[in-house]
């Protein structure tokens, strides 16, 4: 699975109702018993060639598809397939609606290994399709029962998809992620004990004190210390992340992860997602090398596919897991 995820795949959103034909097939014909999964949208400069493989795009050269000789495959081994409308490419290939119709749809989100199958072959093809040209990836589990829902579907969103497409051409995206180094949850130094006969420690404390006032204050400036870290560790975080946003054409900022999917104990302070010309990547992984430091642990991740910039919103106007 990516570590990237826009959504973070390891447990993707639920699909969103939208642009949604109605599961009697209604708007497209398509294979009895068969849905037609979509992938991604490309310009229509995007083709196949004879091996199934990617060609042509930005990035020139082909791509070869999975099976050898069987061309690009996607979710459950299906041979990805190009359906074209109006100057767009829409990536898709067929799968069973006993598992992506409706009702099993939501059942299956519930199973984290079906999810990670998922995500991996849906992941798998938007990448090979972002090797060879600009792409516009929709979420994941988009699945329609047939070819003419999707034509439709490129139909009224053509300037949607036209200008999505334009804008990430020739640019990649990359991750960003800071964490709270271990050290700085404790404080550079602990107030040395001082001794019982001490003056200072005498004046310091209340009538009545004794160890037990001792302990709640070396407390107390021990968790004012560590505010103080997390404090100027966020503030080093914000900078970093207003940096890169100089650098990148465009830039956004997710919701910090869960550790279970980070795989880090450590609190996260940023996960930013930054689109970069590349002419501006050599400077944009300085910035990030700059700001590895006491406070900060940073990653950085990529090159991806443009997903943080390229999804759509197609609409919430019908319900439904198949379109």
């Amino acid at each position: 699975m990516t570590d990237h995820a826009p959504a973070d795949v390891t447990r993707p959103p639920p699909p969103g109702p939208a642009d949604a034909p109605r599961a009697d097939g209604t708007g497209g014909a398509g294979s009895p018993g068969q849905g037609v999964y979509l992938y991604a949208v490309t310009p229509a400069r995007e083709a196949y060639d004879q091996e199934g493989g990617v060609v042509g795009g930005a990035a020139g050269g082909g791509l070869q598809g999975g099976a050898a000789g069987g061309g690009l495959r996607g979710v459950g081994g299906g041979v990805v397939r190009p359906v074209a409308r109006g100057g767009l490419v829409a990536h898709v290939s067929d799968v069973p609606l006993d598992e992506f119709g409706e009702e099993p749809l939501r059942r299956h989100l519930e199973d984290l290994d079906w999810l990670e199958g998922v995500a991996r072959a849906h992941h798998a093809v938007v990448e090979a399709l972002a090797g060879a040209g600009p792409t516009a990836p929709v979420r994941l589990v988009t699945v329609y029962t047939g070819e003419g829902q999707v034509r439709d579907l490129l139909d009224r969103r053509h300037d949607d998809f036209a200008e999505i497409l334009a804008h990430v051409a020739g640019r990649r995206e990359w991750g960003v992620k800071a964490y709270l180094r271990r050290e700085t949850a404790q404080p550079a130094t602990t107030p040395p004990e001082r001794s019982a006969a001490s003056p200072a420690r005498a004046s310091a404390e209340p009538e009545g004190g004794g160890p037990g006032a001792a302990y709640l204050r070396r407390r107390k400036e021990s968790l004012r210390g560590r505010e103080d870290l997390w404090r100027a560790a966020a503030e080093r975080a914000e900078e970093l992340h207003a940096e890169l946003g100089r650098l990148a054409v465009a830039s956004r900022r997710h919701r910090p992860q869960d550790p279970r999917l980070s795989g880090r104990s450590e609190s996260m302070l940023l996960n930013g997602a930054y689109l970069v010309d590349p002419a501006h990547e050599e400077e944009f992984t300085a910035v990030v090398a700059a700001h590895r430091d006491r406070f900060l642990d940073v990653e950085i991740t990529g090159p991806w596919a443009p997903y943080s910039f390229t999804m759509i919103d197609l609409g919430t106007d019908r319900d439904g897991g198949v379109r």
